[in-house]
């Protein structure tokens, strides 16, 4: 397994914006209105990797006083760690795309604007499980690894 690398991230969000820009440009009339804390679910799930991480990571780096992290829980972990920043890629992708839709029809539509808080929640909050994931992600390195990572493209 590869590390992940951020022009798989940026890809991901660049696709994911594009369809729901287009989706929100054919069918936003007929959306029931976002709640604002819509996006809000991924912050959540950026707070169990950072506890993850923060759990993981002295066992990970032998320290002193502390297990060391079988093979099948850290597979787990790296998994988990891929999925949550691909996620949160994807996410931030299509929050960005619905705000393309919304920003020129905020001022004429009620609706957009209301919607826009929760666009930015959800933004913010995909963003935020980006990092936790590269987060939790890097905490996991093998510290017998170099430090460089090889590059299998």
């Amino acid at each position: 397994m590869t590390f992940t690398q951020a022009r798989q991230l940026v890809v991901a969000a660049l696709i994911a914006a594009a369809l729901a820009y287009v989706g929100a440009r054919l069918a936003y009339g007929a959306l029931p209105r976002l709640p604002a804390p819509a996006g809000a679910t991924l912050l959540l799930i950026a707070v169990v990797d950072v506890l993850l991480a923060l759990t993981l990571r002295p066992r990970i780096q032998r320290k002193p006083g502390t297990e060391p992290v079988d093979a099948l829980p850290a597979a787990r972990a790296v998994a988990l760690a891929k999925a949550s920043s691909m996620a949160g890629a994807i996410m931030s992708g299509v929050w960005i795309g619905l705000l393309g839709h919304l920003l020129p029809i905020q001022g004429s539509v009620q609706a957009a604007r209301e919607d826009m808080t929760a666009s930015l929640i959800g933004l913010i909050s995909a963003a935020a499980l980006i990092a936790a994931g590269l987060w939790l992600e890097h905490c996991l390195r093998n510290p017998d690894d170099p430090e460089e990572p090889y590059d299998e493209d």
